[in-house]
């Protein structure tokens, strides 16, 4: 089974899609490993908390202080800045995080923890519409 998500980001963040994935997975009974890809270079993939909401808005925190936009001063160093100061930014931590994801499925649902979510996490600052690939076998 293979499907592609679509995922539309309002900016910087993270997006859960976590029942997206379990409704998809649903009409199967089957066992197996889920594969997730997201099919762009400035943003990433994250299984996380999904209880609490400040899990998500401290991770973008910390994110944002560790790689500040190319306009920051210490970020002067980087040639790649004419799609704007969060662009570079935004590969870093791509690079940083993973962009896929492999996921155990027992009878058609996703073997997360209790807490566990399945997120888009948006390293820029405007939005987009973001395509995230899934292979289920």
């Amino acid at each position: 089974m293979q499907a592609e998500f679509t995922i539309e980001t309002r900016g910087q963040g993270l997006y859960e899609f976590t029942s997206d994935i379990r409704d998809w997975l649903s009409s199967s009974w089957a066992d197996g490993l889920l594969t997730l890809f997201v099919r762009h270079t400035s943003c990433s993939l994250l299984i996380q908390e999904n209880a609490d909401p400040e899990v998500q808005t401290d991770l973008q925190a910390f994110f944002s202080r560790l790689v500040p936009p190319t306009d920051h001063p210490s970020m002067s160093y980087l040639k790649h800045t004419y799609e704007g100061p969060d662009d570079m930014p935004a590969h870093i931590k791509a690079a940083m995080m993973p962009v896929s994801l492999s996921i155990p499925v027992r009878r058609g649902q996703p073997a997360l923890g209790t807490w566990q979510g399945i997120y888009l996490f948006e390293h820029r600052t405007a939005p987009h519409v973001r395509r995230v690939a899934a292979h289920f076998g």
